[in-house]
């Protein structure tokens, strides 16, 4: 299942799947652009990045900042079934 998680003001959207069995997240990060969508993926709690297709190296160092910034949501959001199912504390 991938779940939505935030939109950049760049309308970069960043999504994740559920955690899996071993405890990893993947996150995504893809836009619309002309032929397709530029994408990047990276693994949760590794911050691994397996997969760049035409972002730069100063957006990809930006998507770790954000990553590290909300790591901790995300692995949680993961384990719950996403934002939508996120409780309040």
């Amino acid at each position: 299942m991938r779940y939505p998680y935030m939109t950049l003001a760049d309308e970069t959207e960043i999504s994740h799947s559920s955690m899996a069995s071993d405890g990893t997240v993947q996150v995504y990060f893809e836009i619309p652009c002309e032929g397709g969508f530029q994408h990047a993926t990276c693994i949760l709690p590794s911050y691994q990045r397996t997969e760049n297709q035409g972002y730069s190296q100063d957006a990809i160092k930006a998507f770790d900042t954000c990553l590290y910034n909300n790591a901790h949501f995300i692995l949680e959001f993961a384990q719950n079934g996403g934002f939508a199912h996120a409780t309040a504390v």
